[in-house]
């Protein structure tokens, strides 16, 4: 078996996260889904679930932090094109989240940042296969002509 993440996160409407996680095309499972938490299924290996505040609190003695007002993680989730990182940012904005930051364009990757109702923060990003398989830095070097040995 693969292993799979299930993301935790606080919210203080569960209705209104579900609705704003559908509508950047995840889906509800809702084998795991009551009042109390809603499972998001991101992908085939990985899951939010998505927790009323004392719920959450009941799976730790430290306090639940208000993702609006300080930030614990960052959920960075990668795509394949820069136009899919667009989309979901589209989708984000058009489903009540925000953007938390400009685009970051390096060139050979790009990132886009949200945050969910609650103020969860979510960044989408591609980069260039090669770039993924040398480094960043190796792969600067081939496009400038330096890495030719």
């Amino acid at each position: 078996m693969a292993t799979q993440i299930f993301v935790n996160l606080p919210t203080s409407d569960l209705e209104r996260a579900k609705s704003f996680f559908t509508g950047l095309g995840w889906r509800i499972n809702p084998d795991f889904t009551d009042e109390n938490a809603a499972c998001v299924v991101v992908d085939e290996h990985i899951y939010l679930m998505v927790l009323t505040r004392d719920f959450f609190a009941t799976f730790t003695d430290k306090p639940i932090a208000d993702p609006s007002q300080s930030l614990q993680v960052e959920t960075a989730l990668s795509y394949d094109s820069r136009e899919a990182v667009d989309q979901l940012l589209s989708k984000a904005m058009a489903s009540g989240g925000r953007e938390h930051r400009e685009a970051q364009d390096m060139g050979f990757m790009y990132s886009r940042s949200f945050e969910d109702p609650d103020g969860n923060l979510f960044s989408a990003l591609w980069m260039d296969p090669r770039a993924a398989e040398v480094g960043p830095e190796a792969f600067l070097e081939e496009q400038a002509g330096d890495g030719d040995g």
